[in-house]
């Protein structure tokens, strides 16, 4: 399996990266977005990280 870490494309709030890591790891996307909220002092920084260095993940058009 080559899965690569990317923003989702259909599962966002602001720019897919919960979204992302949710389906990477085949996990709801609420679960990971509890625990950017209740670790806030710290996952901002990763998440604005993360909002520029993961790709987008190609939209199946």
């Amino acid at each position: 399996m080559n899965q690569k870490l990317t923003r989702s494309s259909t599962d966002k709030a602001f720019y897919g990266v919960c979204g992302g890591i949710a389906e990477f790891f085949g996990i709801s996307s609420f679960i990971v977005r509890l625990i950017f909220f209740f670790t806030s002092s710290v996952s901002v920084w990763v998440y604005i990280f993360l909002s520029i260095a993961l790709d987008n993940k190609p939209s199946l058009k």
